[in-house]
């Protein structure tokens, strides 16, 4: 009976989201238009001076066509694992011989994915079941699990003190766990829904999108306390979030109002904003490019070349329904999207390149 009650609420937490992402989808569409009409009429929006992207390859995936939500690359092996969420797994595939290596399930409704090459392991956020889940890179076998807050989506690793983050969205707070032991070190409450978050190694600090408040909190990863909060303006909703951490650049998506922000990370300031398609998701940046890639609920996707600290529009294309997932390939330039309904109907991994 607690089960059935718990798998309710969780399905019900899960309908209340995306009923939200689509009422934001409808008042987003009139802005974007108006303000991206007016960005034209000002010369701020320019044609695109980098290549598009071009597909280079369709990989099957296993699988129903349920929703995927994150992916990671290990692109020293290239491994990337993608969390199938309505399947409840993580799918391993291996880029470079293109093909699925294995399946990994029981990750009750798996929402966020990292691997960390250096560990050799991979963490997962079992949502249905609040859980951090470790498992070996090279098979697959569970690892360890760790308990978190509610609702956990996504991860990072701050390699310094040997911990994963989750960020757990309803929570509202941060559960830091020990990568080896896989216990609980400590909880950063933020006052506000959890986005992202992201390890920052120029300063040491972790940053996390505290999304309804509309702020960025910067955390001191050995004390887990909040050294400051950075007020966005111009954003509602900050969900996805990106670095560059050489030249102290977070890109941050926010999903509220289809704008993307700059953020100076020597001064706190938001440097630059971007009018982009409704319900911006995940961000994936390629240091050696200089490019972000950004992913949206909607189905579309945009490239931003990076010239002297200033983002640049390069490309938009709508990949198809669903395509709000992406992982970038820094060695090769390659960039993955994984399609719950591919172009042949069935879940499929795009493979696009600018080169």
């Amino acid at each position: 009976m607690v089960l059935t009650k718990r798998r309710t609420a969780l399905v019900e937490a899960l309908t209340v989201r995306r009923l939200r992402w689509a009422m934001r989808v409808i008042s987003v569409l009139v802005a974007v238009t108006a303000i991206a009409a007016m960005l034209i009429a000002c010369g701020r929006a320019s044609p695109p001076d980098a290549p598009p992207l071009h597909q280079v390859g369709q990989i099957p995936l296993p699988g129903d066509g349920s929703r995927f939500d994150y992916a990671s690359l290990d692109a020293g092996r290239g491994l990337l694992f993608i969390a199938h969420l309505g399947a409840s797994e993580v799918i391993e595939v291996d880029v470079h011989a293109r093909r699925v290596v294995r399946t990994i399930t029981g990750l009750q409704q798996v929402h966020g994915v990292l691997a960390v090459p250096q560990r050799h392991q991979v963490y997962a956020t079992a949502t249905g079941s609040n859980q951090m889940v470790a498992l070996n890179e090279d098979s697959g076998a569970e690892l360890g699990r760790a308990p978190t807050g509610d609702y956990p989506d996504g991860l990072a690793y701050d390699p310094v003190h040997a911990t994963v983050w989750t960020t757990n969205e309803s929570g509202g707070s941060e559960t830091v766990i020990d990568a080896t032991t896989y216990a609980v070190r400590g909880t950063v409450e933020l006052g506000g829904e959890a986005g992202n978050v992201a390890y920052d190694p120029g300063s040491r600090t972790m940053l996390v999108a505290v999304q309804s408040q509309n702020s960025l909190a910067v955390i001191d990863p050995t004390t887990l306390a909040i050294l400051r909060r950075v007020p966005l303006p111009g954003c509602d909703h900050d969900h996805g979030l990106a670095l560059d951490p050489v030249a102290r650049l977070a890109f941050i998506a926010c999903d509220g109002n289809a704008v993307l922000l700059t953020l100076d990370l020597t001064n706190w300031q938001v440097t630059d904003t971007h009018v982009v398609d409704p319900a911006p998701d995940v961000l994936a940046y390629d240091p050696v490019a200089y490019r972000l890639h950004l992913a949206a609920e909607s189905g579309w996707v945009i490239t931003l070349d990076n010239h002297d600290r200033r983002l640049a529009i390069t490309h938009r294309e709508h990949l198809g329904d669903g395509a709000h997932v992406v992982a970038v390939d820094p060695t090769t330039g390659h960039s993955y999207y994984p399609l719950p309904t591919g172009p042949g109907g069935h879940p499929t991994l795009l493979e696009e390149t600018t080169q």
